[in-house]
């Protein structure tokens, strides 16, 4: 796939308005009160805050239900909560959450990841049942919950992750999501200055599985490697990062990593510019109700890296 013209991604937004930060959204869908719902978890950083934000969507319903939780706090029972709302009449649906003893992997010497590693867990429940649970204190949940885990439990469709960095974006992508395995390393390393062409790298796990040479001839594009005999399919688009002006602010290069291919999504770059800004710059509810997956195929890693200097 290789178009020059340029991409909406980026050319619609006003990026001398937005500020890099660090914000991670994953998107699943449950279903509550025999109703289909999209639960956005949006883990995001910024200078002065850090927080928490819990999106739960209705089809066809322009109402929506949010909790936010201030991950900052210093006072440790600000870090232990619930909160309850009906999500149709009479029918009650509890987020329950323990941040009290959660830890932080670092992203740098200066700083950590907006998304905690260990030791705390978000529940949400309904009709005694976890329909989703995140975090490793399983244990702790249920019981405070007095939950047990549910037979339909959340399916997870999109991470969406926001990033910055100068030659180097490391992100963690479920490349084979629903197995044991889990998350894998992806780096992404670029050499766009010096007397050779531009180039860009794309490792998982150590090995570089694709290389660009001449970038400023193929900034968009996707290819389809192999993982664990499983087809892969990345795909790219860094025209900001080479062709910004300094005036419009940081270049955002966007990258796709979805099981299979992109055949059937060739439209998947066309998104509303409005909601891009929404997720860069406030990490709130930037998505539509999308349908169930036909499979764990269609999980997607949405990765918006920032080229900062």
């Amino acid at each position: 796939m290789q178009d020059q013209s340029h991409s909406h991604i980026c050319s619609l937004i006003p990026m001398h308005k937005l500020v890099p930060q660090s914000a991670t959204t994953f998107v699943y869908q449950a279903k509550l009160a025999k109703i289909l719902c999209n639960v956005y978890l949006t883990w995001c950083k910024r200078l002065t805050n850090h927080d928490l934000t819990i999106t739960i969507d209705k089809p066809s319903k322009e109402n929506y239900y949010t909790c936010k939780i201030d991950l900052k706090n210093t006072q440790c029972w600000g870090k232990k909560g619930l909160k309850s709302f009906d999500i149709v009449e009479g029918t009650r649906v509890d987020i329950f959450w323990d941040f009290r003893q959660a830890k932080f992997s670092s992203t740098s010497s200066t700083s950590s990841s907006s998304e905690p590693c260990s030791d705390y867990y978000v529940a949400l429940v309904h009709g005694e049942e976890a329909v989703l649970l995140v975090g490793d204190l399983k244990s702790d949940a249920y019981k405070r919950t007095r939950s047990r885990p549910c037979s339909d439990e959340a399916t997870l469709l999109h991470k969406k992750e926001n990033v910055c960095g100068k030659r180097l974006f490391c992100t963690k992508a479920m490349l084979n999501y629903g197995s044991k395995r889990g998350e894998h390393d992806i780096v992404i390393e670029n050499s766009l200055s010096g007397p050779g062409d531009p180039e860009m790298w794309i490792s998982i796990e150590g090995t570089v599985v694709i290389r660009i040479m001449n970038l400023n001839w193929r900034f968009r594009g996707n290819e389809t490697i192999m993982v664990n005999n499983v087809p892969m399919e990345i795909f790219w688009d860094v025209h900001d990062w080479l062709f910004s002006s300094p005036e419009s602010g940081h270049g955002i290069g966007l990258f796709i990593f979805k099981l299979g291919t992109l055949e059937e999504e060739a439209n998947a770059t066309d998104f509303d510019s409005r909601n891009f800004s929404d997720f860069c710059c406030n990490g709130t509810k930037h998505d539509h109700v999308v349908d169930s997956p036909k499979n764990t195929s269609d999980f997607c890693h949405f990765l918006y890296a920032w080229k900062v200097e």
